[in-house]
């Protein structure tokens, strides 16, 4: 009986754990891979048997009592403690197996990521992948995230990383846009033609387009037409016929090689390597997640 009652609560401890760090039920359900009423039951046990309250509960939010706060990191730790050991467990397999939890910026996720994926499965049939993509930065060890891609110089942190292959940023129009109004020939001549922008949607600021002028480079703000706050909707206004964007190269190659783009004021194309792969030195030598960084080496080498 003691040993049913210490594994209840062991189970309660994890579930207030990612609870709140990830400020829902649901979210904390969907990283556990349980029901969140699951989750719910567990925390609610554990606080009649804690004596004290944990959450404040509203319909749109979760968030912790004083008390909770208390109570969080030790259990975070035993979060911790209890992913180790079952990484310590996956690492003694030599085949690739488990579940994969992947965060991604939008555009890697649906552009690179997204479409290796089936290839992925089919080599390693005991990995089950989790991809998240969304531009919203999170706290790998505490969402419990195997692998993340990150877009942009990074802060120091604990995690490894690793730097991935550069990539391109240049201007693209649809070929019938270009036949009906020409192609710019330098930067400055983008203020004779429609532009659409990105803004983004972590800052609100418009997207300054760069360019390599010469031994210098430049960034214009062009005044667009359109904004919008996704790549993807970006992609589909240029082959609408909707002007001039600025896009990475790996974004834009399936469209050029279907035609519907065309890259413009290619000689001032910018290079960039700002792409990264990070993941927690828990999951070091872990074999799904060495097989899916050697996918994603080989994968942005071909297509960056």
């Amino acid at each position: 009986m003691k040993e049913q009652i210490g594994l209840e609560r062991l189970t309660g401890l994890i579930a207030f754990a990612r609870a709140g760090s990830m400020g829902s039920y649901t979210a904390a359900a969907r990283s556990l891979a349980i029901s969140p009423s699951a989750v719910s039951k567990s925390v609610q046990r554990l606080e009649q048997r804690l004596g004290v309250s944990l959450f404040t509960r509203t319909t749109r939010s979760l968030t912790l009592t004083p008390e909770g706060r208390d109570l969080h990191e030790r259990a975070l730790r035993l979060l911790r403690d209890a992913e180790e050991i079952e990484q310590v467990a996956l690492m003694a397999r030599s085949e690739p197996s488990g579940l994969l939890r992947i965060s991604v910026p939008l555009p890697v996720g649906v552009h690179l990521i997204a479409p290796a994926l089936p290839a992925f499965r089919q080599r390693y049939p005991g990995v089950t992948v989790d991809l998240q993509v969304n531009d919203r930065i999170v706290d790998l060890v505490e969402h419990g995230i195997d692998v993340a891609v990150r877009i942009g110089e990074l802060a120091d942190s604990r995690l490894l990383s690793r730097r991935l292959a550069p990539y391109q940023l240049c201007c693209f129009a649809s070929p019938d846009y270009l036949a009906a109004r020409g192609a710019p020939a330098h930067p400055n001549d983008l203020k004779d033609h429609d532009t659409a922008n990105l803004r983004y949607q972590s800052s609100g600021q418009t997207y300054r387009w760069p360019f390599r002028i010469g031994d210098r480079e430049v960034e214009l703000v062009p005044s667009s037409n359109i904004l919008v706050d996704a790549s993807e909707a970006l992609v589909a206004l240029l082959v609408a016929d909707g002007g001039v964007g600025m896009l990475a190269t790996f974004i834009a190659a399936p469209y050029v090689q279907r035609g519907e783009l065309v890259p413009v004021l290619a000689p001032f194309t910018v290079r960039r390597s700002n792409i990264t792969a990070l993941w927690p030195e828990s999951r070091r030598a872990n074999p799904a997640v060495r097989a899916f960084l050697a996918m994603l080496q080989r994968l942005t080498s071909e297509a960056l």
